[in-house]
Order: C-alpha cells, then structure tokens, then sequence
C-alpha cells in the first residue's frame, strides 16, 4: 500500500491504463479525476506537475511521470507482488513484453487508433484536427493489418499474450481492441475469447469503476 501515490485523469482508453495496474498490484492511491480538453488540464496547479498538459500523470512522492504505457511499466516494476508482477522475470520473456508494449503503443495506438480519434467522427476530435474520412478509413485498415501479430500469437491458444502471467502488455491490447470496437472496427477472431478473458478481471472492473468522471 502506497499513500502517496497519486493518480490525475480519467475518462479514456489511455487514463484506464494506470488505474487498472494499480488495481490489479492492489495499490491504494489518490484519484483525481480531470478529463482532457475540458481546461483541467491547463490550470497552474496541474501545467505546474506536467507542462505538456497530458493525461494520465503519476505522482510518487516526488517523482512524477506521464504517458500511460512508461506509467504502468514503472508501477509494475516498482511494486510488484505475489498476486500480480505484470512483467516477466527472465530475460527472454522480458525481451519479448519490451517487443509487444512497444509494438501496441507504436502501431495500434498512435499510428492507428489515435489518427482515427484525431480525424474522425465517432467520438474523435475532427472538430479540432479537421475531417479526413480518407485517413480514417487508411488508419482502419492498418490496424487491421497489424492485429494480424495479434492474432498469429493468440490463435495457439495462450491465455495471455506472454502465455499464462497477465502483463501490462496485455492492458495495452485490451485498451486498444476495446477501443477499436468503439469505433466499429473489426478485431480478430482469436481476439473476442481473450477479451471474454481479461475483461472479466476483477482489477478491470474496478478500473472501469475508477476511470468514470465524477
């Protein structure tokens, strides 16, 4: 347990991410609950802790550290337990959690899902960033296209993507595909049983709770 531990953001596929490590490594923390592009992110207090004016944001006593995916490895790394470590111990397994986080952070999220955010009309931003249904449709296909990794390795049957120790990679995809859903793209076959799987985690269904405004 961690009282200083404080958490900033909710109300996104990326802000879920911290809430469900620190769930499922049973850490308590402070919740604060501000959303982006709502100017809570812009105000002195918070622009003063992160001058990007990003969400989510960690606060461990005197560390503060952004972006989802760093945010989660960290917690992971700092306060693993015996119920759940979320990074694998030997060498090569590591190697490959590097490979996966990467590859999900890199190709399904930014270079895919986040163009369709920036660009689209089902809940995206194109009243900010401008309609490019063109490029939508574009970054549709390549995350489809890439999936294609995913399904490779889920179809033999693994329960997680690492085998069978659930990882912070398998919050990244799980974020990602439950993502791409909401924006009516098709996931893999191999993807929906794997989802049954891990969205019945009972540290997801408290992050869920954690992630909501308010």
């Amino acid at each position: 347990m961690n009282p200083e531990l404080v958490l900033w953001g909710v109300g996104t596929s990326r802000t879920i991410r911290p809430h469900w490590a620190l769930h499922e490594l049973k850490l308590s923390y402070t919740r604060k609950p501000i959303l982006p592009r709502t100017g809570e992110t812009e105000t002195p207090e918070y622009t003063a802790l992160n001058p990007r004016q990003k969400v989510p944001l960690l606060q461990d006593h005197t560390l503060v550290i952004g972006e989802s995916a760093a945010i989660i490895a960290y917690l992971a790394k700092t306060y693993p337990n015996q119920a759940a470590s979320l990074i694998p111990k030997d060498s090569e397994t590591y190697a490959k959690w590097l490979e996966w986080c990467f590859f999900i952070v890199t190709e399904l999220d930014s270079t895919s899902l986040y163009v369709m955010r920036r660009h689209g009309q089902i809940k995206g931003l194109s009243h900010i960033y401008g309609d490019a249904p063109g490029v939508v449709a574009q970054a549709a296909e390549y995350f489809r296209k890439q999936l294609k990794h995913v399904d490779a390795a889920l179809s033999d049957g693994r329960e997680y993507l690492l085998g069978e120790q659930f990882t912070t990679a398998d919050i990244l995809l799980t974020t990602c595909l439950t993502w791409a859903i909401d924006y009516q793209v098709a996931i893999c076959d191999s993807a929906t049983p794997y989802l049954d799987r891990v969205l019945n985690r009972p540290a997801y269904r408290d992050a869920s709770a954690a992630n909501k405004p308010g």
